[in-house]
């Protein structure tokens, strides 16, 4: 069984990867954004970043939601600090992280360009200030944003397919 989160900032690419490996896996993709509380909304769509407070009911009801889910399961998530992604095991302890790497100026263009998307360009910025890399944690592999969105999945599968976690 496979629960796993595609985390990253704004504009790495977290939906559409999540949402292509949940269909590879055949499972459900619970898209994280579509779970804030109203009040996170409001803000983000004012321009304000969101705190530690802020995200703790919406970590709490992601976890929930990843640990009620009877088989595979993939969650598109920022987790963006070590503690965000430490609050997320602590609901499901062998859970596997996916995250996509991606420069400032390359996932600020991407946000530009979404329309209608409660997450403003004017924030991106704040994101890369709030990231804590978990490339050294057990259980996450690092991928590149910029590569294709299908070889991204394919070489989640690979390691996914590995007896051991570790990288």
């Amino acid at each position: 069984m496979h629960k796993v989160v595609v985390m990253g900032v704004a504009g790495c690419g977290k939906s559409l990867v999540g949402a292509r490996l949940a269909q590879s896996l055949q499972c459900r993709m619970i898209e994280g954004d579509h779970f804030h509380p109203k009040e996170n909304v409001l803000k983000m769509r004012s321009g304000i970043s969101l705190d530690d407070q802020d995200r703790e009911p919406w970590l709490a009801r992601l976890g929930a939601m990843m640990a009620s889910s009877s088989g595979n399961v993939v969650m598109s998530c920022s987790a963006l600090k070590r503690s965000y992604r430490e609050r997320l095991r602590s609901f499901v302890p062998p859970l596997k992280f996916v995250y996509l790497e991606i420069d400032l100026a390359t996932a600020a263009q991407r946000v530009g360009t979404r329309f209608e998307h409660l997450f403003p360009k004017s924030l991106v910025a704040s994101q890369f200030a709030t990231l804590e890399s978990p490339v050294e944690e057990a259980g996450v592999l690092p991928t590149s944003a910029l590569l294709p969105p299908e070889a991204q999945v394919e070489a989640v599968m690979r390691w996914l397919e590995t007896p051991t976690l570790e990288s």
